[in-house]
């Protein structure tokens, strides 16, 4: 049975979520992680495909991305980045096979601020539930320090979900530190994660039901089972 193409409608950014095969390391060392921001980043700006938040673990990876207006352009900025390094990866570790558990994931997000930011306080918190570091800041290879102030990274670009959160810099990564010290709720951490794996659209019904009209297919990432049986009074 065919694949469906994936969701992607011009301006809406998309959760994208890459694997490890059988979760094993995707990245040994920091030249590693280096090497593949570079090829990621060079494939992204070929495709005028933005990235407005990372996270870099050790056997997958989140982004935040908004593709750009040629209709496969996402898909050819993973494609050729992710291509290329399964074959560094592989030269420098002296090892053969495939690296990525199957073809990424990716979920068309709301472009409304609270969901936008929900998925990137996802994202930047996720060394945190790890348990790798107590702060989001403390782990290098996130795009969290950006969002608070702390460092530029000229490698995003920044959403305008985000620039709504205050008049300047130092307001904005205030307010986003304070978002990020609220953590992600249970149900928001099982929606994202759902969204995600099933490759909806997370956000409201309002969007999916856009999602829904413009695409001709079903958005919303239903949980598995029939459904709930209500009684009348």
């Amino acid at each position: 049975m065919p694949r469906q193409p994936r969701m992607m409608i011009p301006g809406v950014p998309l959760h994208v979520v890459q694997r490890g095969v059988n979760r094993g390391a995707i990245f040994v060392d920091d030249v590693d992680r280096h090497t593949y921001m570079r090829l990621l980043c060079e494939a992204c700006g070929e495709q005028r495909v933005a990235m407005h938040a990372f996270v870099l673990m050790s056997n997958h990876v989140h982004l935040l991305l908004t593709p750009g207006p040629e209709p496969l352009s996402l898909a050819k900025a993973m494609r050729v980045s992710g291509q290329c390094y399964v074959q560094y990866f592989n030269a420098r570790h002296l090892r053969t096979g495939t690296l990525w558990q199957g073809r990424y994931k990716s979920c068309l997000v709301d472009t409304s601020p609270r969901h936008v930011l929900a998925v990137m306080r996802y994202i930047e918190l996720n060394p945190v539930r790890a348990a790798l570091v107590a702060d989001p800041v403390a782990y290098r290879w996130s795009s969290a320090g950006h969002h608070l102030g702390l460092t530029t990274d000229e490698r995003l670009t920044t959403h305008p979900a985000y620039l709504g959160l205050g008049a300047d810099r130092s307001e904005r990564g205030l307010t986003y530190r304070r978002w990020l010290e609220l953590g992600t709720s249970a149900d928001d951490l099982d929606a994202i994660r759902r969204y995600a794996a099933k490759e909806r659209a997370f956000g409201g019904q309002r969007f999916q039901a856009m999602v829904a009209a413009t695409l001709g297919r079903d958005s919303v990432a239903r949980n598995r089972g029939r459904p709930p049986i209500v009684k009348g009074n």
